[in-house]
Order: C-alpha cells, then structure tokens, then sequence
C-alpha cells in the first residue's frame, strides 16, 4: 500500500508530527455499492487479472478486487488455487451490476468449474461469499470507484 513520504525534520515537535504523518496510510482506490465501501485491489492486466485472489486463505470484509477490462463482453470466472468462497460481481460499461455468482466454492478438483456472467461486462468485483445477500444487490445497481 502506498505511503506518504517521510522527510526528517529537526525538533522534537517537528519529527513527531511526522512520525505521526509516517504511520497514516495514503487511500488507495476502493468501490462503493449499496452504501457499503470496499477497498479494493484493482486486477487491470492480463497477469493480474489471471492471478486474481490465488493462495489466500482470507480477506477483509471490507476489501475486495476489482477487474478491469479493455472491453465489455460475457465472462467468465474459476477458482483455481483461490483459498477462500468468493461472491463475482458482474458489472457492465455503465457499472451497472450485470449478474452475480453467489457462494462461489474453492476449486478442490481440475479441471474447475467456470462461473459466467449473464451479459457484456467490462468490470468485475470479487467480494467475500455471502456479501451479494447481506447487501441485497439486485441487477441494476450501480457501483462507484474512486481511485
């Protein structure tokens, strides 16, 4: 995560004020849906995007990733190496949700199983299993990002 450059001053007063500036993490870019706010990590290239939420064995439930795509088309997830029950959020040009995959499982067997969006997407959001219901998303709704 980024932080803010620390530049050592003289004075006792000095360098705590920037002892404090040290220690406060700069924002990093995150989405708002159905009044909720997560922070997300942004999968925009073709190796992040293929590594997506790999070998974790826990996020936040504040914390998601967000993919980005060149383009708005049908796509579709699995979940090789990736720990943890995920909800995939699809969105489309507009960031209007699409479709949702709910309860998604951890592969345990090749080859996985794919989970498809219902239209073009262009945005997809990875929240933990279980969020889609506690939010009451429905398709239509819109989702914010703020980077």
């Amino acid at each position: 995560m980024n932080r803010f450059r620390c530049i050592p001053l003289l004075g006792l007063s000095a360098t705590l004020l920037t002892l404090a500036a040290c220690s406060v993490r700069a924002a990093g870019p995150s989405v708002e849906l159905k009044g909720h706010k997560f922070d997300v990590e942004i999968a925009a290239d073709e190796p992040s995007r293929t590594r997506g939420l790999m070998f974790r064995d826990s996020m936040a439930d504040d914390h998601g990733m967000l993919f980005v795509f060149d383009d708005a088309q049908p796509r579709a997830f699995w979940m090789k190496n990736t720990h943890i029950p995920l909800d995939i959020l699809f969105f489309d040009q507009d960031y209007k949700l699409v479709s949702v995959q709910q309860r998604v499982p951890p592969c345990r067997s090749d080859p996985c199983s794919t989970y498809p969006s219902t239209g073009p997407t262009k945005y997809v959001l990875e929240l933990n299993s279980g969020m889609a219901d506690k939010l009451g998303v429905k398709a239509g709704d819109p989702i914010s990002v703020k980077q």
